[in-house]
């Protein structure tokens, strides 16, 4: 049972989201039989539409190109296993997206721009702060940005990799690293499910019933292991499945916001979702994480890596300590100043990460300088400060 306070917030939060972030998944844009699908589509522009009238910021962010360029070329889907046809499939594909997007908003008087992602906009912290000022002055000029991965040029989503760390995987994550980056107030995943299900336990007892459904869980305050575990893989056409849109909902909620995972082939999902009515499952966190921690966390790309001492190790998790030189055993690999780096214990497991201050070289050079000195001659720097490091355990 939802508490009342609980539910009270879910509807006043989304209610009064001022800046939102929608995301619709390929089976809600594509046909079957290929295509856009445009009974599908059409609901949701002018529900964008009206979003926008009532004086709300929106962004969208749509997968459907692949599928769409795939459709056209006649291609098998069996051939989009391969990485080179599924980015031509993608450079055909995005093209039709953008054409039915102009065609559709142009009735509603909305003004769209497309925007194509790598990771590296993210990666980079000098080009996640530029695209934040370009999404801004989209949204000042009242244009409505149409984002996607640059699928084209970046392979991250692309590629059938496994045991691969990304950046982003899928437009899900996408979503809710625009959504973060943009401090947004809300995150809407459209998929083809109702959102988070639980299935009766007495139900995978006694075996799979055609008359037995799951239970919907209308809202989370804590995405658990347990309900981690409740997620299914891939949807059939997509990269993503339940699993990575909890992930992109912890994102968003981390980034202060609310996130909804919604079923967009339902009549008016948009409109109801925004007038707090429950709709799908809402997650929401008490908890918030800075700006700069939450790009350390989720988007930041890994350069080298330290390996440090105990007493460093501790220091830094129990005291909230920055990371001294006088506490790194090694550098591993090269660094540049002001990269991100994994911070790891001497068995090699990872425990932080944080922007470090010099180079690998010199980063080398003072190590081996202290090593060599007599202890009371040794004058440590620090390599990491605190407020640029962020622990595993909060990622």
């Amino acid at each position: 049972m939802i508490e009342e306070d609980s539910e009270t917030q879910r509807q006043r939060r989304l209610i009064a989201a001022q800046r939102v972030v929608i995301k619709v998944g390929t089976s809600i844009i594509n046909r079957a039989e290929g295509g856009v699908c445009a009974e599908r589509i059409e609901p949701l522009v002018r529900s964008i539409a009206e979003l926008k009238r009532a004086g709300r910021q929106v962004v969208l962010v749509s997968s459907g190109a692949v599928g769409l360029g795939a459709a056209r070329l006649g291609l098998h889907p069996s051939r989009l296993h391969d990485v080179v046809v599924r980015q031509a499939c993608a450079a055909v594909g995005q093209s039709l997206l953008m054409h039915s997007y102009e065609q559709l908003f142009r009735e509603h008087d909305v003004r769209i721009a497309q925007v194509l992602l790598t990771e590296d906009d993210f990666v980079d912290w000098q080009r996640y702060t530029n695209l934040r000022r370009t999404m801004e002055k989209l949204l000042k000029l009242d244009v409505l940005p149409i984002i996607n991965e640059n699928d084209t040029v970046s392979t991250a989503e692309l590629e059938y990799a496994s045991g691969q760390e990304r950046v982003f995987g899928d437009n899900d994550r996408l979503a809710a690293l625009v959504m973060s980056r943009l401090e947004s107030d809300a995150l809407v995943l459209l998929t083809n499910v109702d959102g988070l299900l639980r299935h009766n336990p007495r139900r995978m007892e006694r075996g799979v019933s055609d008359d037995e459904q799951p239970v919907l869980i209308p809202l989370v305050t804590d995405l658990t292991d347990e309900l981690k575990a409740l997620a299914t893989g891939p949807s059939a056409g997509g990269r993503g499945g339940m699993l990575t849109k909890l992930e992109a909902a912890q994102i968003a909620t981390q980034a202060g916001g609310v996130a909804v995972i919604a079923n967009g082939m339902k009549p008016g999902i948009l409109d109801d979702i925004f007038a707090g009515k429950q709709i799908g499952t809402t997650f929401m966190s008490t908890s918030r994480m800075a700006g700069k921690r939450r790009w350390l966390t989720y988007a930041a790309g890994v350069r080298g890596r330290v390996i440090v001492n105990e007493g460093a190790r501790e220091a830094i998790i129990s005291g909230k300590a920055s990371l001294l030189s006088s506490g790194v055993v090694r550098g591993e690999e090269q660094f540049e100043p002001q990269d991100v780096v994994s911070i790891a214990d001497c068995e090699g497991r990872e425990f932080a990460r944080g922007i470090i201050n010099c180079a690998s070289a010199e980063a080398t050079a003072l190590i081996e300088g202290m090593s060599a000195a007599p202890a009371t001659k040794q004058h440590s720097r620090v390599l990491v400060t605190r407020d640029n490091l962020v622990l595993s355990e909060q990622r």
